[in-house]
């Protein structure tokens, strides 16, 4: 399944839906219609799409993942405060929307991940890393702050401390330290990068889709709330599926010794 779109290319294989943000020449950089075309991918057409289990994004060509920004088209301009407060609702509203798409998402950064690169990063499940990725929110070098989500998720990623350095710096950190930090979940090399992601997306979409999807929101709601409601959550969670025909196929196929057919019913 495929469909042209001004700044990144879709297509669907394997249960696994791969969006690859298409501005090369620009390092991928978020300008032009790319919040629009992420939202019609992700909710157009992968939520649309019974066969698609899981999402990887990436970018094209070696150099970056996301430089963030499109400075070149934000330069000349000037915003009065009120206003950016109210259009920034609407990238707030889509990172969080992507945070809570159905199915795992999985950023494979092939270079850099700077400023808003980062931020979508950040609202994905997964992230891997090529050996030469370099990542960070530089955003204080321009004289403003990470305004897509980046103050408040990397700190609960990795730490305030560690996420208030990177921040106050604009410095850009290795894969290998950002692994270390836990800012990514592994670092490979690049000629490997896009097999490793997709391997691990193909070995997510064969999972039960009910069980995946209930985890993902219940570790979501989980980290947003205290102890006691997330195991309320927990428990709803575990009785959405336990009476489902995937949990049923699950263990026909233990006892039988075979591969189960998962349906997500």
């Amino acid at each position: 399944m495929k469909k042209e779109f001004e700044t990144l290319v879709y297509s669907v294989e394997d249960g696994v839906a791969l969006i690859r943000l298409n501005r090369p020449d620009r390092m991928n950089a978020i300008g032009g219609s790319m919040k629009d075309d992420l939202e019609s991918a992700f909710f157009d057409l992968a939520r649309n799409d019974s066969s698609v289990r899981c999402v990887v994004i990436t970018g094209s060509g070696d150099r970056a993942f996301c430089a963030g920004a499109d400075i070149k088209e934000r330069a000349g301009g000037v915003t009065k405060g009120t206003r950016f407060y109210i259009r920034q609702q609407a990238t707030h509203d889509l990172f969080r929307r992507i945070e809570e798409f159905e199915h795992p998402v999985i950023a494979a950064l092939n270079g850099v991940a700077a400023g808003g690169g980062l931020e979508i990063a950040l609202v994905c499940d997964i992230r891997l890393a090529a050996s030469n990725a370099r990542l960070g929110l530089p955003e204080v070098k321009l004289g403003v702050l990470p305004a897509a989500g980046g103050t408040q998720r990397l700190p609960r990623l990795i730490g305030e401390g560690k996420a208030k350095e990177l921040m106050f710096t604009g410095e850009l950190i290795t894969a290998q330290e950002a692994l270390t930090i836990g800012l990514v979940n592994r670092v490979v090399e690049p000629a490997e990068l896009m097999t490793s992601a997709m391997n691990m997306a193909r070995h997510i979409a064969a999972q039960p889709p009910l069980a995946v999807r209930f985890i993902k929101r219940a570790v979501n709601t989980g980290t947003q709330v205290g102890l006691d409601s997330g195991m309320q959550f927990e428990r709803f969670a575990a009785a959405m599926i336990i009476d489902s025909e995937d949990r049923q196929e699950g263990m026909r196929a233990f006892v039988e010794k075979r591969a189960p057919r998962f349906k997500g019913e």
